[in-house]
């Protein structure tokens, strides 16, 4: 099967100029262009998704860029909810996913480079680091973006509100008396994590609580070990919490496994509450309260407004906040009289 490669090495152009020849790329010369294409006939390319991207001036492609530092990856029961909630909007319009790199042909290039040879007509965004140059030089290209679990004025964004969920996270244990609630936190390297610190300190100063340093303590990776380790901090405090409040729904078990190991029962001697709501949140013991965030509408919403953009229809860059809710479940309870 003839590809851009051996279509670039006959004609002595770079795969990357082929490519903007077929999806008419002004800064690509006629005479190069008739030249690309006479070659293409000759190898027999042109018949394929190509001579559709020549004619329609789309390739009916989507790039799924997803890069993150958890170690979990498309594995991870947030993520692959919303990219299946994407794929069947674009799924249903026609559109085919594809996940992108920085390597083309086992050399790296970059995002933008893979994006134009392989001629995604847009790219839904999942990313970790947003300083990465090889993501800028995509986000300052002419290539439609939609960015998922992240906020920026550059491009179209979805997100859930992760500072009003914190909120209603101590708003919902404070309802149940506590007072002394303590944060097991995503991490100031996410932005969800980032996010979710912020509310959750916010609702603790409206409420005139306190927050002693040693009350926040850093779930790195948002792994159960990490929730674990973290609760075994909290737990040593001379004023121990009486409820705590976690980034993830895996640091959250984590920290119940721990206070388990400690001697404790949950919710009767500390109160345990989670952000996300994945599945196994229900299955637990106790089964866990937390902050549900709605991936099947961030899926949708993202597909909506990246397909829009990619015919036209949106200008002006969307920032949408997705809203949140509490799951209540067993893991909280009001704390023992005296705490």
């Amino acid at each position: 099967m003839t590809t851009i490669y051996d279509i670039a090495k006959r004609t002595g152009y770079s795969p990357t100029t082929v490519s903007k020849a077929f999806n008419n790329y002004s800064d690509v010369r006629e005479k190069t262009r008739q030249e690309i294409f006479r070659v293409a006939q000759e190898m027999g390319y042109l018949p394929n998704s190509h001579a559709r991207t020549l004619t329609t001036k789309k390739s009916w492609t989507i790039g799924v860029l997803f890069v993150e530092n958890t170690g979990f990856g498309i594995r991870h029961p947030f993520f692959s909810a919303v990219i299946e909630s994407f794929k069947k909007v674009a799924v249903e319009k026609g559109y085919a996913l594809m996940f992108i790199s920085k390597d083309v042909g086992g050399k790296q290039s970059g995002y933008l480079e893979n994006c134009r040879i392989r001629g995604v007509d847009g790219v839904v965004v999942f990313l970790s680091d947003y300083e990465d140059p090889y993501f800028r030089e995509l986000l300052e290209s002419d290539i439609p973006t939609v960015i998922v679990d992240f906020e920026t004025s550059e491009t179209h964004t979805v997100c859930s509100d992760n500072t009003a969920g914190a909120q209603l996270a101590v708003e919902y244990l404070a309802s149940l008396g506590h007072r002394k609630i303590a944060h097991i936190s995503g991490g100031m390297n996410t932005f969800p994590g980032k996010m979710r610190e912020l509310g959750y300190k916010t609702a603790m100063k409206q409420r005139r609580f306190k927050v002693p340093k040693s009350y926040v303590v850093n779930g790195a990776f948002y792994s159960r070990e990490s929730g674990y380790n973290a609760m075994l901090e909290l737990l040593k405090l001379p004023e121990r919490p009486t409820a705590v409040f976690a980034s993830g729904v895996l640091l959250a078990l984590g920290a119940i496994m721990a206070a388990k190991d400690s001697g404790l029962s949950v919710p009767m001697d500390i109160s345990v509450m989670g952000y996300d709501d994945i599945d196994l949140a229900e299955y637990v013991s106790p089964a866990l309260t937390t902050v549900r965030q709605d991936t099947e509408l961030l899926g949708s919403q993202a597909a909506d407004i990246l397909l829009s953009s990619i015919e036209g229809k949106v200008i002006d860059k969307e920032a949408i906040l997705v809203p949140v809710e509490v799951v209540e479940r067993e893991s909280c309870a009001p704390p023992i009289s005296g705490s």
